[in-house]
C-alpha cells in the first residue's frame, strides 16, 4: 500500500496525536476521515485482488498441464502476495518437477507447508504436564456392590501375630503367581515311542 505526501501528512498528525491527545480542528478531523476511508478502500480492493489471483490460479491449476507455464508464474505471484499453498498445488507441483521453475517451486512450497502444519500443531497441542499428577484411589459408583458392604473397621496399626486366622493374605510374589517352567529334556534322552 502506497500513500501519497499529503495521505502521509494526515497519517503523521493522527500518529502524533494518538501519542499526546489534543483537540482537532474540523478540517484535521475530515482529513483523517477522509484518510480512514481510503485505507478501508485499499484493503477491501486488496481483497478482491487476492480473490481474483486465488480464482486464476485454480484456474490455470485446473487447466494443467497445459497451462504449465501461466501456472507456475500465478502461484510465484500468490506466493509473493503470502499465500499458503494448497494440498492441489503441491501434487500439482510434483507433476511439473521436470520443469526448472516447477521444481524450485515445489521445495519452497514443501517448505512453507511444513511451516505451516508445525505452527498449527504448536497452537492446537496442549501444553506439557509440569509434573504428573498424584493417583486418586478407585471408588465404587454410587449405587454399587460397594455401597451395600459396611465400611470395614481400619486395620491395627501395629503387625498382626502369625496365628492370627484374621490377618490377609499377603500378595503373592511373581515367582509365586507364575512359576518356572520345566525346561525340555535334551533330544539324546528323549524316548521315542515304538
Amino acid at each position: 500500500m502506497a500513500f501519497s505526501a499529503d495521505e502521509l501528512r494526515v497519517l503523521r498528525r493522527a500518529l502524533a496525536l494518538a501519542l499526546h491527545p489534543a483537540p482537532l480542528p474540523a478540517d484535521e478531523v475530515r482529513e483523517c476521515l477522509r484518510l480512514a476511508e481510503s485505507v478501508d478502500e485499499a484493503i477491501h480492493e486488496a481483497g478482491r485482488l487476492r480473490a481474483f489471483l486465488l480464482a486464476d490460479l485454480a484456474r490455470y491449476r485446473a487447466a494443467l498441464p497445459a497451462s504449465a507455464t501461466g501456472y507456475l508464474e500465478l502461484l510465484q505471484d500468490a506466493l509473493a502476495a503470502g499465500y499458503r499453498p494448497q494440498p492441489d498445488d503441491l501434487a500439482a507441483l510434483r507433476s511439473l518437477r521436470r520443469l526448472p521453475l516447477g521444481a524450485a517451486l515445489l521445495d519452497r512450497c514443501q517448505g512453507i507447508a511444513e511451516r505451516s502444519v508445525r505452527a498449527r500443531l504448536a497452537r492446537t497441542s496442549p501444553p506439557a504436564p509440569a509434573a504428573p499428577a498424584p493417583r486418586t484411589r478407585l471408588t465404587a459408583l454410587p449405587g454399587g456392590r460397594a455401597a451395600a458392604k459396611p465400611a470395614r473397621p481400619a486395620a491395627p496399626a501395629g503387625p498382626a501375630p502369625a496365628g492370627n486366622p484374621s490377618r490377609e493374605r499377603p500378595v503373592p510374589t511373581p515367582a509365586e503367581a507364575f512359576p518356572p517352567r520345566k525346561r525340555p529334556a535334551p533330544p539324546g534322552e528323549r524316548r521315542e515311542a515304538s
